[in-house]
């Protein structure tokens, strides 16, 4: 009941926290797409999906690896500070790799992705590298169960970035660039309310000699299988948008930034769930750790419902009035179909389930056969956006999330049953 208790807590710190980050980030690109043209706001969410596609992929496999090891380890009564030290050792490496391969395809970057503007290319290399600390404290906060710390880190993530969309609505910067620039100021600004903590915390004697079973190639086994995770993840969240302005010869980047609005339904509950997900994997690392079956399998449930509860409400909000909330925030330039979004409402309940089910495998570390499950699905849904030939590539993209996200909820539930 203590873990329980513990649990609920650290989500719901986190709910206000990530809450409130979830309509800032709506406020961001509700301020852009009313201040920029569409080809401009098009170039702004192809730089913000370039940004958290790289820094997902390449981060949050160490945060996810902190936050179990951590709590593990506190379960279990090992002290010490190798763990931190092997962490940091991959994400150090991350960064350098990143930084390799960018500088090396900075024209293909620049000219095509970004219509040739140095700027954006820069404020990506910047953002990018920023966030390798950002999730390293995401993960050290989330694993000693600083909830309240992490909700603060992601909120002043989110504020500071909206503050410079907010100033070319309200005229005193303008064009593409003084938006795009909150995507790098962002999460150097975040990382000010936890340095302190984090000091504190590894001065700290330890309890008891380090673990000497966790390894650099451990670490990074568990590492490599958590970023195939999140390669699917980001291909089930940003393949659409990217995909339709590669192939719309007319209007590809406004398209594309059509796509990205309409699935910014599934995106922002996803950061919403952050606080469910953050807070689940060290909760149940501790559970597993202490040999508690009955209450592993009980708080698995009781997420899973609470997240057909939310896809249900979610679904008949679309249905009610969901053009008119799109029209409302993101302008009526394009037509926003009433089914299509409800289609989106369901495919995020089935991504969100899938996502708490991989939370689960973690904790019983079954990294590398829940890859598998993720690698599977986002295969099976770039193949179908590739081979189907619907007239409406909106609706296409719409019916590939909700069928792969299907795909791969029911998969990793059926590991879920064998784990």
């Amino acid at each position: 009941m203590s873990a329980s208790r513990s649990y609920g807590r650290g989500a719901a710190i986190l709910s206000l926290g990530i809450g409130a980050t979830g309509l800032i980030t709506f406020a961001y690109f509700s301020l852009a797409s009313h201040s920029l043209a569409e080809d401009e706001y098009g170039r702004i969410t192809l730089l913000w999906s370039a940004v958290f596609i790289t820094v997902s992929v390449l981060y949050r496999p160490v945060e996810q690896l902190l936050s179990r090891t951590i709590a593990d380890h506190d379960a279990r009564g090992v002290g010490g500070t190798h763990h931190l030290r092997v962490a940091a050792t991959i994400q150090l490496a991350l960064g350098v790799a990143f930084a390799a391969v960018a500088l090396a395809l900075r024209g293909p970057i620049q000219d095509d992705l970004f219509g040739g503007s140095s700027t954006l290319y820069w404020i990506l290399v910047v953002a990018v590298l920023a966030y390798a600390a950002s999730y390293f404290a995401r993960g050290y906060l989330a694993g000693h169960h600083l909830f309240a710390l992490y909700g603060g880190l992601v909120f002043m993530e989110a504020s500071s970035r909206c503050l410079f969309a907010l100033a070319v609505a309200i005229g005193i910067a303008e064009g593409q660039s003084a938006v795009a620039l909150g995507m790098a100021a962002a999460p150097i600004v975040s990382l000010a309310v936890v340095p302190w903590a984090l000091g504190r915390r590894i001065r700290a004697p330890a309890e008891s000699s380090g673990d000497t079973e966790f390894t650099l190639a451990r670490g990074t086994g568990f590492a490599l299988a958590v970023l195939l995770v999140m390669v699917a993840e980001q291909t089930f969240l940003n393949a659409g948008p990217l995909l339709v302005k590669a192939t719309e010869d007319d209007g590809g980047a406004a398209l594309a930034g059509f796509t990205f609005n309409v699935l910014l339904i599934a995106r922002a509950p996803l950061q919403l769930f952050q606080s469910v997900q953050t807070s689940i994997l060290p909760h149940l690392t501790r559970l597993r750790a202490g040999g508690e079956d009955d209450p592993f399998a009980r708080s698995v449930s009781l997420t899973l419902g609470a997240i057909a509860a939310f896809a249900a409400f979610v679904a008949l909000v679309m249905l009610a009035g969901g053009p008119q909330i799109m029209d409302l925030l993101f302008g009526s330039e394009f037509d926003y179909e009433r089914g299509g979004l409800v289609l989106i409402a369901a495919g995020m309940g089935l991504y969100l389930a899938a996502a708490t089910l991989n939370q689960a495998l973690l904790a019983h570390g079954w990294a590398g056969r829940s890859a598998t499950c993720w690698v599977a699905a986002a295969a099976a849904f770039v193949l179908f956006l590739l081979l189907a030939d619907f007239d409406d590539p909106v609706l296409q993209v719409e019916v590939a999330f909700v069928g792969a996200a299907a795909l791969l909820a029911a998969a990793l539930y059926a590991l879920y049953r064998r784990a």
